[in-house]
């Protein structure tokens, strides 16, 4: 009987012990679980995302385009230029340098960034590392960045004040440095928030890109009507919609939508990813206009010129473009869609209930969502420009 009472008083320490310490532990338990993830990524060499038929090539050539980069390469340098030593050894990269590869949309508790956060910069700083975003962007990209920081504030007044939940825990880097010749670029990295940003001559490539936000509509706090994403969800759902009967059960991978259905967020660098669902190619010009306007909802956060070119690229291959959708298609369904073609991935995820405490339905929710824009056939992170510029120069 004595042992048994020593036994039970053992366990009911450690559960205690466990109670008291949950939050430690989970963070822990949460950064040893995607250290793995990026380590098991970055084992692998770079190849891009593609399809179980393989990787086409040509897609990317190192041309003019007319469109000046002058002043994304100035607001970089000046940047640069207001840091001090400690703080450019942490931010500064080579342009092969695999910090592009690390980057994770998941909150500062459980994964660990590099470079230098808005929290840490001066005023001088963190103004001239929004001057950078701001020659890089679109108005509408770099509002939309602004608000995605903004949720984290209001997860922050939901959650007692968690410290990895703020506004400016988002950090920078640079890979190379700037120039009107070499190739160079910049990364931002953080909850619910990342750019990739590579630039060659007058050449950009903005991709991957994850923006996402928990809650999408923010209700109360500091930020009280703070939205997000509606353009890109409603018009996704008025897509599916205008679909014949055929053209939608084409398009249906499935009717049950799970918490989470993103393919090509984090560590997916090398993600095999075939074609499914609805091919352009079928529906008539007044769909495919409709389906391109869709992506420009995501394009449009490039800056002007960049975006158009952008845009022209997916025209062209606009026949061999595929749409594919989980989930109901009422007004109020929540759902993923998928938009994919050799020069395009982007995805749309209502994923479940995370951030928001006190909430029994923890399911798909329209109150948090994923997106996610990807360059297939490896020239994520510009890297199939940087492969033809280095075997030109080298």
């Amino acid at each position: 009987m004595l042992k048994f009472l020593r036994i039970a008083f053992v366990l009911a320490i450690l559960v205690l012990f466990v109670w008291w310490n949950r939050d430690a532990l989970f963070l822990q338990a949460g950064k040893f679980h995607f250290a793995r993830l990026e380590s098991n990524a970055l084992a692998e060499a770079y190849r891009g995302i593609e399809t179980s038929e393989g990787k086409i090539g040509d897609l990317f050539p190192i041309r003019s385009t007319n469109v000046l980069t002058v002043s994304i390469r100035k607001a970089a340098e000046y940047f640069l230029s207001t840091l001090s030593s400690e703080q450019t050894k942490r931010t500064l990269f080579d342009i092969q340098d695999q910090e592009w590869r690390k980057w994770s949309n998941v909150d500062n508790g459980v994964y660990q960034r590099q470079g230098i956060s808005l929290k840490e910069m001066t005023d001088l700083q963190r103004k001239a590392a929004f001057q950078l975003m701001q020659a890089s962007l679109s108005a509408k990209g770099l509002k939309l960045s602004k608000d995605i920081m903004k949720t984290d504030q209001t997860l922050r007044e939901l959650n007692d004040g968690k410290w990895y939940f703020d506004e400016e825990l988002y950090y920078f880097t640079l890979m190379g440095q700037p120039s009107q010749s070499q190739p160079w670029g910049w990364q931002l990295d953080g909850h619910h928030l990342v750019i990739n940003y590579f630039v060659l001559g007058d050449q950009v490539v903005m991709s991957p890109v994850f923006m996402g936000g928990e809650p999408i509509i923010t209700k109360s706090g500091k930020y009280k009507g703070n939205t997000l994403f509606q353009d890109e969800q409603n018009l996704g759902l008025a897509f599916m919609q205008s679909l014949t009967p055929a053209q939608q059960k084409q398009a249906l991978l499935s009717p049950f939508k799970e918490h989470h259905n993103n393919k090509a967020e984090a560590f997916r660098d090398n993600l095999t990813l075939d074609y499914e669902g609805l091919m352009m190619r079928d529906l008539p010009a007044e769909k495919q206009e409709q389906l391109l306007f869709l992506v420009s909802q995501y394009i449009e956060n490039m800056r002007e010129g960049h975006r158009e070119i952008r845009m022209e690229e997916v025209r062209t291959h606009i026949d061999n473009t595929w749409f594919a959708w989980i989930g109901a298609t009422t007004d109020d369904a929540v759902f993923y869609y998928r938009i994919h073609s050799p020069v395009v991935l982007i995805e749309f995820d209502h994923q479940g209930v995370i951030g928001i405490p006190n909430v029994k339905d923890r399911g798909p929710s329209r109150n948090h969502i994923h997106t996610v824009v990807r360059t297939p056939n490896g020239n994520d992170y510009g890297k199939d420009l940087l492969r033809q510029h280095i075997e030109h120069h080298h």
